[in-house]
């Protein structure tokens, strides 16, 4: 019965929404293509700091970020208790650690009307919000432009288009405290599923991971943004599929261990390390080099990303964080004891502090079960 009913509720939305729905198409078709939303970009161009977005931090005050991922409602689920609860558990969150900015590192929805009611459900907290695109995201969906179109156009959204042929999503959100730019989130789009061609000729299907002209852009934009403030301003990086070096870092970190096919924390970085790996990580097949160049470049200090949902690792390594943001919806798989959030707190220095959060799901109400 309940299924009957969240069925008659999803018609009736969608065609109550239906102008709303077909909006981002009628643009599409208008405005000449897709090539009319996304900017146009040399590495030879002039880095100009106001083009971006920017969010103000209270001076003495810490800025609060929290990281919400993998949300991935389905059609069956938007409007059952899988919806019910996601938002729920979002707002939740929102209230309890009362962010400064938003962010969302992918795979958002797996359907039209759950995009629809994920970006009301943004937009009512009335703070700045920043998504990234998944590989779902766009699956179920009119279509991956539709969906960028629709966050785009969202009032408290700052998710921009970017330069184009780097996929949906490439922007930068600085962090400015009073005159001073303090921060800055460098938000990318990792694409979906990608042939990889390897030294000896062979090839190889994966995960796609950010690609060679997004690199590019990145650090024309780091040295952009030092020249503009006088100094490398600190930065975290957000997007979806895991970094290669997901690998390398938790085997440094973790034991063998009879519960846990892939390991647990060794007792020597318990102070250093949360969470852990509870499935493997699923990265690109090769490395595209991104985290060295992080490393010379000196900004980054947190790469965020999403993707694997038993997986909530936060691990030091090489001066970078790197974090598994906690799942924060019902949808897709899940585990009950991971389902949560993410805080980054920084401070006026630029220094950024990362927790998980974890919700008890009996202790909130949340009478849902993974099947």
């Amino acid at each position: 019965m309940q299924a009957i009913e969240a069925i008659i509720k999803l018609i009736f939305s969608m065609i109550l929404s239906l102008s709303t729905i077909l909006a981002p198409v009628d643009g599409l078709i208008t405005s000449g293509g897709e090539s009319a939303y996304f900017t146009q970009w040399s590495e030879e161009d002039k880095f100009d700091i106001d083009d971006y977005a920017v969010v103000e931090k209270e001076a003495g005050e810490d800025f609060v970020v929290l990281n919400i991922t993998d949300v991935q409602l389905n059609d069956d689920e938007v409007y059952g208790a899988g919806g019910e609860y996601s938002n729920a558990l979002i707002t939740k969150m929102v209230e309890e650690y009362q962010p400064d900015l938003i962010t969302l590192s992918g795979d958002n929805s797996w359907c039209t009307m759950g995009y629809l009611e994920l970006i009301s459900l943004m937009e009512s907290f009335g703070i700045p919000w920043a998504p990234i695109m998944g590989n779902h995201d766009g699956q179920g969906c009119i279509s991956e432009f539709w969906a960028a179109q629709k966050l785009s156009e969202a009032e408290n959204c700052l998710f921009e288009f970017g330069p184009e042929g780097m996929g949906y999503g490439n922007y930068i959100v600085n962090v400015k405290e009073g005159d001073e730019y303090v921060y800055t989130f460098f938000m990318m789009d990792t694409h979906a599923d990608a042939e990889f061609v390897l030294e000896d000729g062979s090839t190889v299907e994966g995960y796609d991971h950010l690609w060679y002209n997004q690199q590019v852009w990145y650090e024309w934009a780091v040295n952009g943004i030092a020249a503009e403030a006088g100094r490398v301003v600190p930065s975290t990086v957000v997007f979806h599929i895991p970094i290669f070096e997901i690998h390398e870092a938790w085997e440094m970190v973790s034991i063998p261990s009879e519960d846990n096919e892939f390991g647990v924390v060794a007792p020597e970085y318990a102070d250093t390390v949360q969470g852990g790996i509870g499935e493997l990580p699923c990265p690109a097949p090769v490395n595209n080099g991104f985290f060295d160049l992080c490393k010379q470049l000196g900004s980054t200090n947190a790469i965020v990303f999403g993707h694997d949902h038993y997986n909530d690792a936060v691990i030091p390594y090489e001066g970078i964080n790197l974090v598994y943001g906690v799942k924060s919806g019902f949808g897709s798989y899940w585990d009950h004891n991971l389902i949560g959030g993410t805080t980054l707190t920084i401070n006026s220095a630029g220094d950024v502090d990362v927790q998980q959060h974890y919700y008890d799901l009996e202790e909130n109400g949340f009478n849902i079960y993974n099947d």
